[in-house]
């Protein structure tokens, strides 16, 4: 169910139909109630008011925190591409047995890596990152052993440099796991919904049709629909591409990835 909360494509279309429903919902209630009193009719127009401004605020904030997640996604890709280039180049101080069962495994690691951006099915990005553990276990023994046979400072930068290797995954998990809180998302309907139902109560025609309360609801679930949508990497139409590890694999030799 949590999954299904956090599809982009869900969250249209539940907040459309809340709200088109909280909409129906006041107008009923208005036919109900007949004539609205002038001094009851401006006091819920400043109510409508201050509901739609409150709920145009935490848009922008919750926009503004899924842009930055976004952005946080982007660079930690970008740094990933830089630590298995960087460890790439160090592992030519290795000893040449070592060097090259090294690059060979950062050139299977940094496949699996753009394969994981690329991904789009659930169960393969699990096995993506089933297999992305194992060669970073390799990769660590890989140069595990030769620096504890060699404790030099130059064995220490390539420790390091892997170091930054492994790291870089573990911040970039980090980066894809960091969503919007539901509480916000909650917090957001109920005000959407609470701000239709005003605007349904407070419509001053009661014989005119349903399809003014359309617009509402369609302008704000496209707009939940956006945030979700770049909140959601790998499942939405935003996505983050890539391009570093691209172009690393293109730089590497006898690298080849095709996304399923």
């Amino acid at each position: 169910m949590n999954n299904l909360l956090r599809s982009p494509y869900f969250v249209f279309a539940a907040s459309f139909f809340a709200m088109w429903l909280a909409g129906q919902i006041g107008a009923r209630l208005r036919k109900k109630s007949l004539n609205l009193e002038n001094d009851l009719r401006q006091d819920l127009d400043l109510v409508v008011t201050a509901n739609l401004t409150l709920l145009a605020l935490i848009i922008g904030f919750s926009f503004s925190m899924a842009i930055s997640r976004y952005d946080q996604r982007k660079n930690y890709e970008e740094e990933e591409a830089n630590a298995i280039g960087t460890e790439y180049l160090r592992a030519g101080l290795l000893p040449n047995s070592d060097a090259a069962k090294v690059r060979s495994l950062l050139q299977d690691y940094l496949g699996q890596r753009v394969l994981f951006y690329l991904t789009r099915d659930g169960e393969k990005i699990r096995q993506v990152n089933a297999k992305a553990a194992q060669l970073q276990t390799q990769l660590w023994s890989s140069v595990q052993s030769p620096a504890a046979k060699q404790s030099t400072p130059v064995m220490a930068l390539v420790l390091s440099g892997m170091n930054d290797v492994l790291n870089s995954q573990g911040y970039t998990q980090a980066a894809w796991w960091n969503r919007i809180p539901m509480e916000a998302w909650v917090l957001m309907v109920v005000i959407a919904m609470c701000g239709n139902l005003l605007v349904g109560y407070t419509r001053h025609r009661i014989d005119q049709g349903g399809i003014q309360f359309l617009v509402l609801p369609l302008m704000l679930s496209v707009a939940f629909f956006l945030i979700a949508d770049i909140d959601s990497p790998g499942r939405g139409i935003v996505r983050v591409r890539p391009q570093n590890l691209i172009s690393l694999v293109k730089l590497l030799p006898s690298i080849s990835v095709s996304p399923d």
